[in-house]
């Protein structure tokens, strides 16, 4: 269902977070115990603010209410929010943006013995991320293919 549910509002809520010149990072339609999220993360350059993040609330707000046939029919939280400093990596160019930045990979299976890699991305191709990361001491590089990625983010490093 919640598939179904993004699939409707995504050009809806895309074509709103264009007309503003802002970016439609992700958009998420998730149940958290008893209750329903729509979740859309919005950035320009320079990021976001929370006016902007109300105004394009509002306006989705109003564009759903007048939806027919209800693509939500059951209650639901509308969330509108920065992607914050940790940032989901999921479009091609997200990941092109991320190169020489710190990002945090999690895979579906080991490689090399671990499933998380935290590092530098050095080098994005459109089957294959590089990162270079630090191994207690050692510096290593490792290259990973794409489909092996069960999710991939911005991270800050301390």
């Amino acid at each position: 269902m919640s598939s179904n549910v993004v699939e409707t509002i995504q050009p809806v809520a895309a074509a709103i977070v264009s007309a503003h010149q802002f970016e439609l990072v992700d958009l998420e339609f998730v149940r958290e115990g008893q209750s329903w999220y729509l979740r859309l993360y919005i950035d320009k350059p320079g990021g976001i603010n929370i006016e902007e993040c109300a105004m394009v609330s509002d306006e989705l707000s109003e564009k759903l209410d007048a939806m027919e046939p209800d693509p939500i029919p059951q209650a639901y939280f509308l969330e509108v929010s920065s992607p914050g400093a940790e940032r989901p990596l999921k479009k091609e160019a997200d990941f092109q943006n991320a190169i020489g930045k710190y990002v945090h990979v999690g895979l579906y299976q080991k490689l090399d013995g671990k499933k998380i890699f935290e590092g530098d991305l050095t080098a994005v191709t459109p089957t294959t991320l590089t990162i270079d990361y630090l191994d207690k001491t050692r510096h290593k590089t490792v290259t990973i293919n794409r489909e092996q990625i069960s999710q991939a983010r911005l991270a800050v490093k301390f």
